[in-house]
């Protein structure tokens, strides 16, 4: 076989490849190493580091996260009860529940404890000083969790 043959029969293949890893839709997956941790399932948009750093911080409790970059986010919080108001950067799912946005790990593991009968938990907006949501030199901002009802009702479960 001739090398221009062998050059076009290896960037063909390597051109094939690429389209299955990264076509629209066949996203890789990569479980999270659970390791007998509590699964959590995060959809954010791609790129978000602030998402990444909330699944750190859940990640150094008993949770395993596996992120879940979507271009889709809007039609999943739509799926799950999560109105414009209530939204956040990502939502995950632990458990049955949705936890929406920068929501403390203290709030999570209290909600798995006392398995209230609701939707989830959320923090709306990208509040300053949430979990992820760290920034050197600047206060936290004062922010609540609200615990969102099956009725799509809210209350506070806790504010910092």
């Amino acid at each position: 076989m001739s090398n221009a043959k062998i050059l076009v029969f290896g960037l063909l293949l390597t051109a094939g490849l690429a389209a299955f890893l990264f076509w629209p839709g066949n996203e890789r997956q990569i479980s999270a190493d659970t390791d007998g941790k509590i699964e959590v399932v995060m959809y954010k948009n791609e790129g978000c580091q602030c998402c990444t750093k909330w699944a750190a911080h859940m990640n150094a409790e008993e949770f395993a996260v596996e992120e879940k970059p979507t271009s889709e986010l809007n039609a999943i919080k739509q799926s799950h009860g999560i109105t414009p108001q209530l939204s956040s950067c990502h939502t995950a799912i632990v458990d049955g529940y949705v936890v929406e946005g920068h929501v403390p790990v203290a709030d999570v593991q209290r909600m798995l404890k006392e398995k209230p009968d609701a939707v989830g938990l959320t923090v709306p907006g990208m509040p300053t000083g949430s979990p992820g949501m760290e920034m050197p030199g600047r206060p936290a901002d004062n922010y609540d969790v609200l615990l969102i009802n099956k009725d799509g009702s809210t209350s506070v479960y806790a504010s910092y």
